[in-house]
């Protein structure tokens, strides 16, 4: 079996497990080291309560006071999905509990600064640009834990702020009336993993047990529940790990979407994808939905994006959902282009590029930059940081790491070894966004490569593909195809089930896009035959591919003009010496 190829230890099963638990299933189970069967139960009695969450109860009961006094409140989110996903649901729990206290739901509203003009976070140009709405109250989502700046300006104009966040905190925390934050040192909530959505959602519960605490409501109070499929498309689009709380949170929103109970936006979003919401899964919200949230913070304005979510005419949700798909289709025209531009000077100096690739091009969107350097960080299976042209002389760029490798850190010991090379910067294991005078490229690169070889130890981590082992020739069905499809949710921390196994090949063809079209059959007879594809030239030289061959892949149940069939998804492919 080849080097790269590696099968996941597996480990003994816990009692209890339901009887009728698939046998693939339970195999898969035991190599994600289940420890319990509770943890396969995803109701929300499971979900962990808010204890040990630092200033929950101080944010809930300062936004309570404000709610009864009817005072202004203004949230600043993110714009990526995640932000705009908990941008969203706090405008819609704050102004619903608004409607169940008798006061005004239009004393909530939301800004989320675009990435061009304004950047990320909450910054005094933010305060600026809110002076017109003259709100009393900020609520920050997925963002502000490092906004220190933006945090003593907003009170200089007469503004509290509330901080809720998922991102690592700085030296110092913002002097803000609460910071809410699972990342914080002192937080003692058991799940540091929520995504920026998640935390809103606790702060939103919070919010509601102190009014219910403090006089009540004079209307029937909101299910909050109601908004869990908002939820579920931040926390898969943000890629935090999915241990079991965040489970529970991905597959009660997704059930609310297979029940046609979600927002008319994600609905819209899935169709408009060509997907069936009554079969959602988590890879259509990492695939379908995320994507086109994405695409409205990465070409315009995230305001889009939220206005989608936010929609509750399901035709205005139709019409919000056509032009962020719009949006998309020009994002993936730019990132082709980038790209291009960006492997042709990479491969021009190919002997040159050491422990991580560094990019810049005049002309380059801002917007695409963390794509750009996700596909490289594919291609040269090393971290990679694409930096384009933003205002006032800076590059403003986007890092992806390998497991590994904390990206966040890196950053910070690149800031601490050559100080005043990198202007700012934030994140988490796998992505960063940083900024850095454009004067200094050269010396960041430099920077990149000895933090690179100080926290690598000069040696690159080998780039392995993790594999569940290998399924019989009777185990490749759709029953267990289906089985694998709803054993989830799966996602970053509980890998989507893949295996490997020896084929030959009948039949193969290019289609657009670099894609692969493929029929394979057993290694030692032909029959029987299973449809598959590669995305994107997964196989390498596949026209130069004879005999057999070892695939890692995933049993997927494909829909097709009303058909339903197994179809196997390669994620690597190469030639079977021996």
């Amino acid at each position: 079996m080849p080097e790269r190829i590696r099968r996941r230890p597996a480990g003994p099963l816990p009692e209890g497990l339901p009887g009728d638990l698939h046998p693939v299933l339970r195999r898969v189970y035991a190599r994600r080291g289940l420890q319990d069967p509770a943890e396969l139960d995803l109701s929300l009695r499971r979900l962990l309560p808010p204890d040990g969450m630092a200033d929950l109860d101080t944010a809930a009961s300062a936004l309570a006071s404000a709610l009864r006094r009817q005072e202004r409140i203004a949230v600043v989110g993110d714009y990526d999905a995640d932000g705009a996903a908990a941008t969203a649901l706090t405008v819609l729990a704050l102004r619903r509990l608004a409607v169940a206290l008798g006061t005004d739901p239009e004393q909530i509203r939301f800004l989320v600064p675009d990435r061009f003009g304004l950047g990320y976070g909450l910054s005094p140009a933010v305060v600026e640009r809110l002076r017109p709405l003259a709100p009393q109250w900020l609520v920050t989502v997925d963002n502000g834990v490092t906004s220190l700046e933006g945090v003593a300006a907003a009170q200089q104009a007469g503004m509290r702020v509330v901080v809720t966040d998922h991102h690592t905190p700085g030296e110092c925390l913002p002097p803000a009336e609460a910071v809410v934050d699972p990342q914080r040192g002192d937080d003692a909530f058991p799940s540091s993993s929520l995504a920026g959505v998640g935390v809103a959602l606790y702060l939103a519960s919070a919010v509601r047990r102190a009014l219910e605490a403090d006089g009540g409501f004079s209307r029937t109070p909101p299910n909050l529940a109601e908004l869990l499929d908002l939820v579920a498309v931040g926390t898969v689009a943000d890629i935090v790990p999915l241990d079991h709380n965040n489970r529970i949170l991905v597959e009660q929103g997704l059930r609310r979407i297979r029940a046609g109970a979600g927002r008319p936006g994600v609905r819209a979003l899935i169709e408009q994808a060509g997907r069936t919401p009554s079969e959602a899964t988590a890879t259509d919200l990492a695939f379908a939905v995320g994507p086109r949230l994405n695409a409205a913070g990465r070409m315009d304005d995230m305001t889009a994006g939220v206005d989608c979510l936010l929609a509750e005419d399901a035709e205005v949700a139709r019409t919000r959902a056509a032009e962020l798909d719009g949006l998309n289709r020009q994002r993936r025209e730019v990132e082709a282009q980038m790209t291009e531009e960006a492997l042709a000077s990479l491969e021009a100096q190919a002997e040159e590029i050491g422990l991580g690739v560094c990019v810049a091009a005049e002309g380059w969107h801002q917007g695409v930059t963390g794509i750009l350097a996700a596909r490289l960080k594919e291609r040269f299976h090393r971290p990679a940081v694409a930096f384009a042209p933003a205002a006032d002389g800076q590059l403003r760029g986007s890092a992806r790491s390998v497991p590994g490798l904390h990206m966040r850190d890196l950053l910070a010991r690149l800031d601490r070894d050559a100080p005043g090379v990198v202007a700012c910067f934030g994140g988490h294991a796998m992505a960063a966004g940083l900024t850095i005078p454009a004067d200094r490229l050269a010396a960041f690169r430099e920077a990149f490569a000895a933090a690179l070889a100080e926290a690598l130890g000069g040696e690159l981590p080998q780039m392995r593909v993790d594999t569940d082992g290998a399924l019989a020739a009777e185990e490749l069905s759709l029953e267990t195809a289906s089985a694998l499809r709803y054993g989830g949710p799966w996602g970053q921390g509980f890998p989507e089930p893949r295996f490997d196994g020896v084929f030959g090949i009948r039949r193969v063809r290019a289609c657009r896009g670099g894609h692969l079209r493929l029929e394979l059959t057993p290694a030692d007879s032909g029959s029987p035959v299973w449809p598959a594809i590669a995305f994107g030239g997964v196989a390498q030289g596949w026209d130069r591919l004879t005999g057999p061959v070892r695939a890692v892949y995933t049993p997927e149940v494909n829909r097709f003009r009303g058909a339903v069939s197994l179809q196997l998804r390669i994620d690597f492919m190469v030639q079977e010496h021996g």
